[in-house]
C-alpha cells in the first residue's frame, strides 16, 4: 500500500492545482501590491564587483565641461547692460589725494539673472489702404501672418499653447487660469479650436514625417493606452522612434493594423516588445524582429525574491556594462562596437539562456520565476539579434521613454475629446518630441514654421522638417 502522501487521486490532482493557482493568484496581488503603493524603479543596490575601468577626467577637463555647459545656457539670453559708475567717495586716491581717476578698460562685470513675469503684447498693424483717383481701383496692405483665417491670435501665442500641452504635459484649464493671471482671460474652447487648427496646418509636416519613417532602416515602436470619450474601451497612442525622428499614431484600438499602417511592406529591423501586433510587420520578407531586454530583465527583477533572479540580473548586467564601455568609447554603432560585444557579451548571454532553461526545469509553471525564464526562453532568438547588429541596442527604452509624455499627459489632461482630436494630438507630439530630441526650441520652431509653412513650396517641405530646420537668422 502507498504511503498516504504518495498515492494517486483525483483529490491530489486537484489540490496541485489549486495551490498553482493560489500561486499564480499571490504573484498577481504582490505586483497590484508594488504597483499602487511600491517603488517604481527597478533600481538595484550596487555591486559589490569593482566598476568597469574608465579614465578618470581631469581637473582641467572636468572645469573646461562645466565651463562650457554654463555659457551655453546663458549664451541666448536677453541681455540687459547696466553702467555702475564708482561712488564719488571712493573717487579720491588715499595716497596722493588725486580725484582725477582715469578709466581702466571696461571695467568688471557682475552677472545677476532675474526672472520677468511673462507677457502678452498686443501689436497693431495699421494696414495702408491706398486709392486710384479714378475710382476704379483700391488696394490695402497686405494682414499679418496668422494661423489660418478669422484668427486674432499670431503663431507664437499658437506655438505656445501647443508646448504648453504637448512639451510640458500642462492641462489647459490650467493654462486659462495662468492666462487670466496676465490680464488676458481667454475661454477653453478657444484654446482648443487653436490647438486643433495648428494640427491642421501641420499636418503635411507629420505625413512627410511617416513617409520617411517607412524607409528607416531601424525603427523602434511601442504604444500606451489613452481614454477616448464617448468609447468605453481604451484608445492607444503608438509611437515610433528612429535616430532622426519620433513619429506619434493615435488609433482607437490596439489592432496590430495600426503598425502596418505606418510601416506598411519596409524592411530592416523592429525594436519592440513581445506584443503580438506587431507580427504583421515582421513577417518573412518585411521587417527583422528585434526584442527588448529591459522587458526580460522586468519578470526577473519582479520575482527577486529567489536566487536564481539575482544570478540573472547580475548576467544581464554585464551586458549593459559592455553597452556603457562602449559609449565611453564613443564607438556605439560601429564595427568596433559588434566586435567588443562578440568579445564580451556573447558568454553571458548564453549563460543566461542556460540559467533560464534550469529555472524552467526547477519552477512550477505557474510562478514568477517560470514565467521569466519562459519570456526569456520564448524571445531568445529576438533578443539576441544584438550580437549581430551594433546599430540595434539592448532593449527598446528609447520608445518607452518617448511615451512618457503620454503618460503625463493622460495624468493631467485625462482624455483626448474624439478619434481625430487624438490623431491632432499624435500630429503635434511628433513636432514637439522630434524638436526635443535635436535640442530644438519647439517654441521658436512652431512659431517660425506655422508663419511659413502657407507660402512654403511643398517640394521643399523636408527644410521644416524638425531634424532639418533651421532658424531664420540662420536660414
Amino acid at each position: 500500500m502507498a504511503p498516504p502522501d504518495e498515492h494517486d487521486c483525483g483529490w491530489k490532482k486537484h489540490a496541485d492545482d489549486l495551490s498553482a493557482k493560489l500561486d499564480s493568484v499571490q504573484s498577481e496581488l504582490e505586483a497590484l501590491k508594488r504597483l499602487l503603493h511600491g517603488k517604481k524603479s527597478e533600481r538595484r543596490k550596487p555591486s559589490k564587483m569593482p566598476p568597469p575601468v574608465v579614465e578618470p577626467k581631469t581637473p582641467e577637463q572636468t572645469a573646461k565641461t562645466r565651463t562650457a555647459a554654463q555659457q551655453q545656457r546663458v549664451a541666448n539670453m536677453e541681455t540687459e547692460i547696466t553702467p555702475v559708475a564708482v561712488p564719488p567717495a571712493q573717487c579720491k586716491c588715499p595716497k596722493c589725494g588725486s580725484t582725477d581717476l582715469k578709466v581702466v578698460g571696461k571695467g568688471k562685470s557682475s552677472v545677476v539673472i532675474a526672472y520677468v513675469e511673462a507677457h502678452f503684447r498686443k501689436s497693431v498693424y495699421q494696414r495702408e489702404t491706398r486709392a486710384c483717383r479714378c475710382g476704379e481701383y483700391i488696394v490695402t496692405a497686405p494682414a499679418p501672418d496668422r494661423v489660418g483665417e478669422g484668427t486674432r491670435y499670431a503663431p507664437s501665442f499658437v506655438a505656445h499653447l501647443v508646448v504648453s500641452k504637448c512639451a510640458d504635459s500642462g492641462a489647459q484649464h490650467r493654462l486659462e487660469k495662468a492666462y487670466a493671471r496676465t490680464g488676458v482671460p481667454m475661454a477653453r474652447s478657444t484654446m482648443n479650436d487653436l490647438f486643433h487648427r495648428a494640427a491642421d496646418e501641420l499636418r503635411p509636416l507629420w505625413t512627410r514625417m511617416r513617409t520617411r519613417l517607412a524607409k528607416a532602416s531601424h525603427v523602434a515602436a511601442d504604444e500606451t493606452s489613452i481614454v477616448l470619450q464617448g468609447q468605453q474601451s481604451k484608445a492607444y497612442v503608438w509611437t515610433f522612434v528612429t535616430g532622426q525622428m519620433i513619429v506619434y499614431e493615435f488609433a482607437s484600438s490596439r489592432s496590430g493594423q495600426t503598425a502596418v499602417r505606418v510601416l506598411g511592406d519596409s524592411t530592416g529591423s523592429l525594436q519592440c516588445d513581445a506584443y503580438t501586433g506587431y507580427n504583421h510587420v515582421t513577417k518573412p520578407g518585411r521587417r527583422t524582429r528585434a526584442g527588448c531586454l529591459a522587458h526580460a530583465r522586468r519578470k526577473f527583477y519582479e520575482a527577486r525574491e529567489f536566487p536564481e533572479a539575482a544570478e540573472a540580473l547580475d548576467l544581464i548586467r554585464e551586458l549593459y556594462v559592455v553597452e556603457r564601455q562602449a559609449k565611453s568609447a564613443g564607438i556605439l554603432g560601429t564595427a568596433q562596437h559588434l566586435a567588443l560585444r562578440t568579445a564580451n557579451s556573447r558568454t553571458p548571454y548564453a549563460k543566461l539562456l542556460w540559467l533560464g532553461r534550469r529555472i524552467r526545469r526547477a519552477h512550477a509553471p505557474r510562478t514568477k520565476m517560470a514565467k521569466a525564464a519562459n519570456y526569456l526562453l520564448a524571445n531568445f532568438e529576438e533578443l539576441g539579434r544584438f550580437l549581430r547588429d551594433p546599430v540595434l541596442a539592448l532593449d527598446n527604452n528609447k520608445a518607452e521613454a518617448s511615451l512618457r509624455r503620454v503618460a503625463l499627459g493622460r495624468r493631467n489632461f485625462l482624455f483626448v475629446g474624439s478619434e481625430q482630436a487624438g490623431k491632432n494630438l499624435a500630429v503635434l507630439y511628433s513636432l514637439v518630441a522630434t524638436c526635443e530630441m535635436h535640442k530644438v526650441n519647439p517654441l521658436a520652431y512652431l512659431t517660425d514654421v506655422l508663419t511659413r509653412i502657407d507660402k512654403h513650396p511643398n517640394s521643399a517641405i523636408d527644410e521644416l522638417l524638425p531634424d532639418r530646420w533651421k532658424p531664420p537668422e540662420q536660414a
